[in-house]
């Protein structure tokens, strides 16, 4: 579904991303973490057509992204749903409009399907009812919900989650990877999973990718990642505070 090819990326004289091979495929979850400022944002900004790499090749869907004029790319972007980290949720709009962007900027469907199809979605993610709620009115984890079924209502063929637990507690962190396990088995969408909580992304992706000093350090199954040789790596999963990070 997602596979980049030597990919480079850089502002100025500053490189993010050097020679980064990656292949994500269809029906995966796939998580990435690494440290701060590792590249990990404008990896994203790659996969979805928002940056263009200044070298190597990226395909998503079958799509080859530098060979897509910007109305292409934007159909393309139809096609992935997106979770942000800092929740991204209009405040001058109501919990039901901020789920219904998506379909509403697909366009085509009459007001009373769109309303339904909120309203479910709502339902599946916890929050039934919630639709005339305003964002100020939401805690951390209820954002998070709304995200969520904003990214997923569309039922689109990527979902991107960055951060999805970011600043919750462990058992609101445990709801929401269920919730993310339980959206992809009814779509059976391709998932991208951004996080820095390691042992709660190590128990919900399939596959799982380091990033650090602008290269995939592992990128391999996720059970397997304690056994890493890279030394950056095993300091990252375990928390050590000596080691080249």
């Amino acid at each position: 579904m997602i596979r980049f090819s030597q990919v480079a990326k850089g502002f100025g004289h500053t490189p993010l991303l050097e020679q980064v091979d990656l292949h994500v495929p269809k029906g995966a979850r796939w998580g990435l973490i690494g440290p701060g400022a590792s590249g990990k944002t404008v990896l994203l900004k790659l996969m979805c057509g928002l940056l263009r790499p200044d070298r190597g090749e990226i395909t998503v869907a079958g799509v080859a992204l530098s060979k897509q004029r910007e109305d292409e790319l934007m159909a393309l972007r139809m096609r992935i749903g997106m979770l942000f980290q800092n929740y991204a949720l209009f405040d001058f709009m109501t919990v039901g409009d901020n789920v219904a962007v998506p379909l509403v900027r697909r366009g085509g469907r009459p007001d009373a399907e769109i309303k339904d199809r909120v309203a479910r979605r709502l339902r599946a993610v916890g929050l039934a009812g919630s639709e005339h709620k305003f964002p100020s009115e939401l805690s951390g984890g209820m954002k998070k919900r709304v995200g969520i079924a904003r990214a997923s209502i569309a039922q689109p063929d990527i979902v991107i989650y960055d951060e999805p637990t970011a600043g919750l507690d462990p058992v609101t962190t445990s709801k929401i990877y269920d919730l993310l396990k339980a959206e992809q088995d009814e779509t059976g969408c391709t998932v991208v999973a951004v996080s820095s909580d390691v042992d709660a992304l190590r128990g919900y992706a399939g596959r799982l990718a380091m990033l650090y000093k602008g290269r995939l350090r592992y990128d391999g199954e996720a059970a397997e990642i304690a056994l890493s040789n890279d030394p950056a790596v095993r300091q990252f999963i375990t928390g050590a505070s000596e080691g080249p990070l």
